[in-house]
């Protein structure tokens, strides 16, 4: 054990939190804009596939339902191992970090596997459920179909990546990300256009270039050498360890089975009121607009481990200093998008398609949708502030407020007096009243840290800390 202990990140409680965040958050945010225009390139190339590519773009979005349902998945294995890894990493707890490592490759093939087998077996009415139609189901279902068979690969990809980060080595997980962008970058016009295989094509070169970091990330956590590798048995389930991940992780995965909950709304008062090319012009959106969030979470990935470790080490008065600094640069990010949104959106949507009537319809959506955008950031941090903490229900509570009990109401109600609009106006409401109600959380908790001097015992904040 003496190399393990040595080998720990013991910085994360003694390093200025400023130099902390931008070891950790800068990799965080490389590797989650990389991931972010990896879904963009994807759509790019596909929304110019000859004749066919504006209803390709439509069918694209109809999978958002399903595929969140799956990122869902992920994250409630992934994000609940990332974040007790990193809290017993601060309590030097290095066996147990281990035995989280192997239950986690456990549970992704146990969930990864079934949800494959359930959703390729009821595809088309899933697709059919999400709003696809006639003419835009044969894109979704040959774009669905291989991604769902390489689906236990990325759930593997992606809970291991993080895995990786949180346990001191941010760089190698930003390479890892980097390297599926930059392949699947190369390979998309290959297959979608060289090989022509299209939409099809995209899916393929996902697959494989996921499957790829896969491959090297497994390696990487089999090196004994480091202090945290898999260990004999390396497919151990241990259902205590289970509950408490999948309970942590509840948080992030109902807040993407909300996402899928609502994206279905959406999907249904647009073709309603607007009709394929308005879901397709929504895709667009959620595209653009997810770039700024990507860069949000790669700041969530610098805060996670820092928070965790010091939560952990119950050293109250860093997790308040490094929530602050990173609200402030989340917040930045997030008003980047609102004058961006406000200013080009033309610009924004011509990079995904050609036809006149989805980019007109795109902007439009665009400038109405992001005009709150700007709030967003401090909502964002906020939610995964206690989710690093191990604070579940709040973090629960946080991440449904603004999808279920704001958004979807609206999504519902508006679009009867204002058609098409109303379900624009819809997300701009929802980020404003959402962002209050994070604030009063995040005052509340800091009231009682202002209450503690660090080491104090962390009782009656709650969290897994003992």
């Amino acid at each position: 054990m003496g190399r393990s202990q040595s080998s720990a990140p013991t910085e994360l409680g003694t390093e200025k939190i400023g130099v902390l965040l931008k070891r950790y958050a800068v990799p965080g945010i490389i590797a989650s804009t990389a991931a972010s225009l990896y879904n963009m390139v994807d759509s790019i190339f596909i929304g110019h596939i000859p004749d066919v590519g504006p209803h390709a773009i439509s069918g694209l979005a109809v999978t958002f339902p399903l595929m969140n349902i799956s990122i869902a998945l992920g994250t409630l294995v992934g994000v609940g191992a990332m974040t007790l890894i990193s809290i017993l990493l601060g309590q030097k707890n290095y066996s147990g970090a281990a035995k989280v490592l192997s239950n986690t490759l456990t549970l992704n093939l146990i969930i990864g596997i079934v949800f494959t087998v359930v959703a390729l077996a009821f595809l088309d009415p899933i697709l059919y459920f999400f709003r696809a139609s006639e003419k835009t189901l044969p894109f979704a279902r040959d774009y669905m179909t291989i991604i769902l068979l390489g689906n236990t690969f990325s759930h593997l990809m992606h809970g291991f990546n993080g895995i990786i980060r949180s346990s001191g080595h941010p760089a190698t997980a930003m390479g890892l990300t980097l390297f599926t962008v930059i392949s699947n970058a190369i390979l998309d016009p290959i297959f979608i256009f060289t090989l022509g295989l299209g939409i099809k094509g995209a899916a393929l070169a996902t697959v494989i270039c996921q499957l790829l970091a896969l491959a090297y990330t497994l390696r990487f956590l089999s090196d004994k050498r480091r202090f945290l590798h898999f260990a004999k048995p390396v497919f151990r389930l241990s259902w205590k360890v289970a509950r408490q991940s999948l309970a942590i992780g509840s948080g992030p995965f109902l807040m993407n089975l909300a996402a899928s909950l609502v994206a279905l709304f959406v999907n249904q008062q647009l073709r309603k009121y607007g009709g394929d090319l308005a879901i397709g012009a929504y895709g667009i959106i959620n595209r653009f607009s997810m770039l700024f969030i990507m860069i949000c979470m790669g700041f969530n990935q610098g805060l996670q481990p820092i928070a965790g470790y010091n939560y952990g080490a119950r050293l109250y008065s860093r997790v308040k200093e490094i929530f602050i600094l990173t609200a402030k640069w989340e917040v930045l990010v997030t008003t980047v998008c609102f004058i961006l949104s406000e200013t080009v959106p033309g610009t924004a949507a011509r990079l995904f398609t050609e036809d006149e009537e989805m980019i007109r319809l795109a902007s439009r959506g665009m400038r109405i949708i992001n005009a709150g955008v700007a709030f967003v950031g401090f909502g964002i941090v906020s939610g995964n502030l206690f989710q690093c903490l191990g604070m579940v229900k709040k973090s629960i509570f946080l991440s449904l407020s603004r999808q279920l009990l704001f958004l979807l109401p609206l999504i519902y109600l508006l679009p009867l007096r204002f058609r098409e609009a109303g379900v624009w106006v819809s997300f701009p409401i929802s980020d404003i009243v959402s962002v209050i109600v994070s604030a009063i959380f995040v005052v509340s908790l800091f009231r009682k840290f202002n209450r503690l001097r660090d080491g104090d015992s962390p009782e009656g904040l709650g969290g897994i800390v003992k």
